[in-house]
């Protein structure tokens, strides 16, 4: 890959003349179908790309897959969500471009990212070697830090992730569909939060930070969110249910397309955030990029700009809501 110059990403192309070493991460839990991964794998190696594999387990860290990553010169991960953002954040800094193969059920980061599920397409994204740089949020647990590249959630969000479950093997991403509208009445709560440092009250029914800021079929989930300009838009979730956010994806939709002022408002508020602590007068469930966590509230987290560089054809406006 080529080197950043002026603080930006150029292009970059895989060196043909070379053979190109390949990092390829496998979660083979993730997912629920045939995510074309075989075929991604027999391409690259017809193209003269050497791959090491590693198959996720669950008693190494993650770390230990990605202690060598920068004798690499892509690193792949494959899996959903929470696979790409443990990857991501193990990689932080690394400067080795990671491509977000969706071999998981929702894949909302390689739908972000603008990711195509074709195999095919999929190696030629890895071949040219196009990487965009943005920020990643670190949340902090009891002391415990993990990463996330999508959001950071209490309260109703997590449990909708968690009643869906159940669900995903049979449904697949229409369990959240499911999950979400089983959401009629959810538990409301005052929420306590310190925002750089200042601190904000207010009762509702959860809280999401986020980075990446579109829902599936890149629906955005509020305007005015950006992964790479160095801050979270925290979104406070107001009393009601989870339905409740239909008609901001509409104003959304309408505020990408240039359709006026917004229809809705009052679901919920946003801000801006470096930093954030997030505490609620009764425990509520976490989740990070969608893997629900036994923890509750509290927890904090903080902006790590720039932290990865993300292969893509998408251009940075591409990505913003």
């Amino acid at each position: 890959m080529s080197a950043m110059t002026q603080g930006q990403t150029p292009p970059g192309h895989l060196d043909a003349r070379q053979t190109t070493r390949i990092l390829l991460i496998i979660n083979p839990k993730s997912g629920n179908g045939d995510s074309g991964l075989p075929e991604f794998k027999a391409l690259l190696r017809q193209a003269g790309v050497d791959i090491t594999e590693r198959e996720l387990s669950s008693d190494t860290p993650m770390g230990e897959y990605v202690k060598d990553v920068t004798s690499f010169q892509a690193v792949v991960a494959a899996g959903g969500d929470g696979t790409v953002s443990s990857v991501a954040y193990a990689t932080r800094y690394k400067n080795v471009p990671l491509l977000a193969y969706p071999a998981g059920t929702a894949n909302l980061i390689a739908q972000n990212l603008d990711l195509p599920r074709d195999p095919a397409e999929l190696a030629r994204i890895l071949q040219e070697g196009h990487a965009l740089r943005v920020d990643m949020g670190e949340v902090e647990v009891k002391g415990e830090k993990s990463g996330f590249c999508m959001l950071a959630g209490a309260g109703a969000d997590a449990t909708m992730i968690r009643d869906s479950e159940e669900l995903k093997e049979k449904f697949g991403a229409l369990a959240y569909v499911m999950s979400a509208m089983k959401q009629l009445n959810p538990k409301k709560t005052t929420f306590h939060l310190v925002i750089d440092g200042e601190k904000r009250e207010f009762e509702g029914i959860g809280v999401m930070v986020a980075n990446f800021g579109m829902a599936n079929y890149r629906l955005p989930i509020t305007s005015d969110i950006n992964p790479s300009d160095g801050q979270f838009t925290v979104i406070l979730l107001k009393a009601g249910n989870i339905l409740r956010l239909v008609p901001n994806l509409i104003d959304s939709v309408r505020a990408k397309l240039n359709l006026g002022d917004p229809l809705f408002s009052g679901n919920l508020d946003t801000l801006q955030a470096r930093t954030i602590e997030v505490d609620a007068v009764e425990p509520f469930p976490l989740q990070y990029d969608g893997e629900l966590h036994v923890e509750t509230t509290p927890f904090s987290a903080r902006i790590l700009p720039g932290a990865i560089r993300f292969l893509t054809l998408a251009q940075k406006p591409d990505l913003e809501t």
